[in-house]
């Protein structure tokens, strides 16, 4: 999840199309065949996914709302072992009929592992070593068939993910088909997700989850469209809200006592966050101060907003107005890794305030390119001698994670953010599907598709955020009682499964205990 300007899906159509590169030909993956793998199904009533085929929804439903599965630290131990089912999610099967035919099942099985185990023609392959991989083989076909027969959504997809990254194509190939009949966009919490997480998969076979993850960009849906969908989800998670009153929280405190105010947002959007912090600086004791904001975007989102950051400027402007402070916006339409001090227009006297807003997980560091902008953009920040910088992160850990890792902390993250959306969201929902295709969807099949400069969703935990704003500089800025209280009441109007825990001067706000987003502030 990322701020929501970001999420825009185009017309890819064609992106399935391109030639398949040397890796997939490697493993004799031909177009049609991917092609046929393209999992997401449109809705009644709902326009389908722009970058896949349309496929028949599933009829089997599933029975559990899934259950966030534990980080993977061995890729070695059975999925069983590596994915935790919660206790009230133990019911984690299909109810009705079997998600295969038994005897049609065992029959493919029987072929499978034929076609998997049949020796080398190599002379130089010792019986030793064809044995050692006949047994890893059979354990893996048995895992696979396990976690099938019983329906569990989740193992099946870690079983898929394990043939993918081992480029066994035979079992991947038939886990994939399997796994077509399990998900559905339509379906409970576990089956939407697992339809972008297939998705993500097949997308990493054909080395295409950079040219998907691109599309996801054009223009379709229509900005109204898009805006519908942000809002949308604005109002049916506290994610943004949660991230959005912490922040201005603190940078009201911050700047109590000042008469020139700028903010420089590395992130401004729709300008959404400030409605709140401008209304509050305009009742404050003693009469506002100056505000100048500063709106940094990326140059791709303009979609989103129906044009420029110009029109961001003007609506502050109005609402400024209306509560009596002086105004003052500068937009630059430029990315954060091409921001530098001259273009920030910082001015002598005036309080500086810098707002980060779920924006430096898509900064490349020192494990993607010699040029780490995330420690830089820090160190660029602190010399600025800010009073204060507002930092809101998801809480995961896919930066520098292998493959299988990464893949089990995306199901974990999202498949929570999947659950918490049904508590407002109807399943009925007319615009549910767009919501998640085009608000989340993007995330899930970059995080699982792509790998070095390709990859922009690079999530860390708090704990690294710390590290890398102390090596900057930075000491921390502990949030006030007021905010948190302010947050907890904002969390009472959405559900009792929502958390909210402050530990070391952050504020951590998860689903069912599960930590998904973290705000903090630094000086």
């Amino acid at each position: 999840m990322e701020a929501t300007q970001k999420h825009i899906i185009q017309d890819g159509s064609s992106v399935f199309y391109h030639q398949p590169s040397s890796v997939v030909q490697q493993m004799n993956l031909s177009v049609q065949t991917f092609d046929s793998y393209c999992t997401l199904e449109s809705s009644s009533g709902t326009k389908s996914h722009p970058c896949l085929n349309n496929t028949t929804s599933s009829n089997t439903s599933f029975s559990s709302n899934g259950s966030p599965v534990s980080q993977a630290n061995n890729n070695n131990k059975n999925s069983s072992e590596l994915l935790n089912h919660s206790p009230e999610d133990n019911n984690s099967s299909f109810s009705g009929s079997s998600a295969t035919n038994n005897n049609e099942t065992s029959l493919m099985l029987k072929d499978l592992e034929t076609a998997m185990m049949e020796p080398e023609l190599d002379n130089t392959f010792s019986g030793y070593e064809f044995g050692q991989q006949q047994q890893q083989q059979h354990r893996a076909v048995s895992s696979a068939m396990e976690m099938i027969t019983k329906g569990d959504l989740i193992g099946t997809l870690y079983e898929c993910a394990k043939a993918v990254d081992n480029h066994d194509v035979a079992m991947t190939d038939w886990i994939i088909s399997q796994l077509q009949q399990m998900v559905s966009v339509s379906g409970e919490p576990v089956q939407r997700l697992g339809a972008y997480m297939l998705e993500g998969l097949v997308a990493r076979l054909a080395s295409s989850g950079s040219s998907i993850y691109k599309a996801l960009r054009c223009k379709d849906p229509t900005g109204p469209e898009l805006l519908t969908y942000m809002h949308i989800l604005y109002e049916a998670c506290p994610y943004f809200k949660f991230g959005y009153e912490s922040a201005n929280g603190a940078i009201a405190e911050a700047v109590k006592n000042e008469s020139f105010v700028h903010i420089i947002d590395f992130q401004v959007s729709q300008g959404g966050q400030w409605v709140s912090l401008i209304r509050a600086l305009g009742a404050r004791p003693g009469g506002p101060p100056r505000v100048r904001i500063t709106g940094i975007d990326d140059p791709r989102s303009s979609f989103a907003r129906q044009g420029g950051l110009d029109l961001v400027g003007q609506r502050l402007g109005k609402l400024a107005e209306m509560y009596g402070v002086p105004f003052e916006f500068h937009g630059a339409a430029l990315c954060c890794t091409e921001v530098e001090i001259e273009k920030l227009g910082v001015r002598n006297g005036e309080a500086l305030a810098v707002n980060f807003p779920l924006v430096l997980h898509h900064m490349p560091d020192e494990s993607v390119t010699v040029e780490n902008h995330r420690d830089r953009l820090l160190r660029l920040v602190k010399r600025l001698s800010p009073k204060v910088v507002t930092l809101v992160e998801q809480e995961a850990n896919t930066n520098t994670a292998p493959f299988l890792p990464r893949f089990v902390e995306t199901m974990n993250h999202y498949l929570a953010v999947f659950e918490s959306i049904d508590v407002k969201l109807a399943r009925d929902h007319k615009e549910r599907i767009n919501v998640e295709q085009h608000c989340l969807a993007r995330e899930v099949v970059n995080l699982v598709a792509c790998e070095g400069v390709e990859r922009e969703e690079r999530h860390e935990p708090l704990g690294k955020w710390r590290s890398r704003f102390h090596m900057a500089g930075f000491e921390p800025y502990p949030l006030s009682s007021y905010v948190n209280a302010t947050i907890k009441g904002l969390l009472e109007s959405y559900s009792k499964k929502y958390t909210l825990e402050e530990r070391d001067g952050a504020l951590y706000l998860g689903w069912k205990n599960q930590p998904l987003v973290t705000s903090c502030a630094w000086r």
